[in-house]
């Protein structure tokens, strides 16, 4: 069960007894009940939001980090098979494709 589903069975278990209650005393109870659940269900959701975030920061950063290292070697063997002359191969320091020699 998520954390917002908990939150959210806290906070309706928490009206739920305030509709419940038969004195205007025990209303006001549940009544402060009921805000202090949808106080911590605000909480909750605010910190779960926090740690999915960060997670996808994290993840978005491993991304890059590989991006850059696939793109760095393939510049690498782009400039070696340029160097070589091998056609189609693009030289990453003039951007020029070798020509097919046929």
């Amino acid at each position: 069960m998520t954390i917002r589903t908990k939150a959210l069975l806290a906070a309706t278990a928490a009206l739920a007894l305030g509709a419940a209650a038969c004195t205007q005393s025990e209303q006001d109870k549940a009544e402060v009940h009921a805000e202090a659940a949808a106080d911590r269900t605000g909480e909750v959701a605010a910190q779960a939001g926090e740690v999915i975030e960060s997670g996808a920061m994290k993840a978005a950063q491993a991304v890059e980090t590989g991006a850059g290292k696939a793109a760095n070697e393939l510049e690498e063997n782009q400039a070696e098979a340029a160097a070589q002359g091998k056609p189609g191969a693009v030289d990453p320091a003039t951007d020029e494709r070798v020509p097919d020699r046929h």
